[in-house]
């Protein structure tokens, strides 16, 4: 058992909640039973897995390269959240690149500008998992993908979905040359979204909730969205933004 704080693991999983360190080592840090064994079940390997067993609420069963109990004192150290469960693994992600992604026919596909807090990241991912869209893809992301709170938010879906990170330049030549959409979320020329026709292959574009999307979007954007707001907010968060659309998306898609 590790007891130790300063053992050499344990200090290693403390610099791994740096996302400059993640990216330089390629590891991620995803703590909890159900994200893990999702992770696995993704395909993402398990480099090592620390199990704290004053915390383990039942016997678990995930392949890992190495297992290190530790003690209570040192997963507190390691651990991001409160309540967790014992369980808390570094694994190595998987990355895809966009260019080699080939999506089905009439692909529904959810796209994030610049995308800083990774709880939006994660509930969006919650979003595109229930309601099976083809991809998400982060244009111009501000946050790594595999940020331990946006696979927290996710609970573990984030490794679900296919996931690809691009300029927004390079997505949008991407979504044209595959004759999909482009449908914005912008206040100005907008159509109600209920009035949208999702049936055919569509991209739906959120931005920030601070600026909204940018010019470049605004430019390569076929029809630009809009829920109506009937009370005296003007805005929607934008992972609830985005679920409204894309379910709508599904509704329209269930006779196809």
């Amino acid at each position: 058992m590790i007891t130790s704080k300063s053992n050499p693991k344990i200090k290693n999983v403390v610099k791994l909640q740096k996302s400059s360190e993640r990216r330089e080592q390629n590891r991620i840090i995803i703590e909890g039973r159900r994200e893990i064994e999702r992770a696995v079940a993704c395909g993402f390997v398990v480099d090592t897995l620390f199990i704290c067993n004053e915390l383990l609420r039942e016997s678990v069963c995930i392949n890992a390269n190495v297992t290190e109990e530790v003690s209570l004192e040192v997963f507190e150290k390691i651990a991001y959240r409160e309540g967790s469960d014992g369980l808390l693994a570094v694994a190595i992600p998987k990355y895809s690149e966009l260019k080699d992604f080939r999506p089905k026919k009439n692909p529904l596909i959810i796209v994030l500008e610049t995308v800083e807090k990774p709880g939006n990241l994660g509930a969006v991912m919650r979003t595109a998992d229930a309601a099976g869209v083809d991809a998400v893809i982060i244009a111009d992301p501000r946050t790594d993908l595999f940020n331990p709170n946006a696979i927290r938010a996710s609970i573990g879906t984030i490794f679900s979905v296919p996931l690809f990170a691009c300029s927004s330049k390079e997505c949008i030549k991407w979504l044209k040359s595959n004759d999909i959409i482009i449908y914005c979320t912008y206040l100005k020329a907008s159509i109600d979204y209920l009035d949208a026709d999702f049936r055919q292959g569509s991209a739906i574009v959120m931005g920030t909730e601070a600026t909204g999307i940018s010019d470049i979007w605004v430019e390569a954007a076929d029809q630009n969205l809009i829920i109506p707001m009937n009370g005296i907010a003007d805005s929607l968060n934008v992972s609830v933004t985005t679920a409204i659309v894309v379910f709508e998306a599904i509704r329209q898609r269930r006779c196809l």
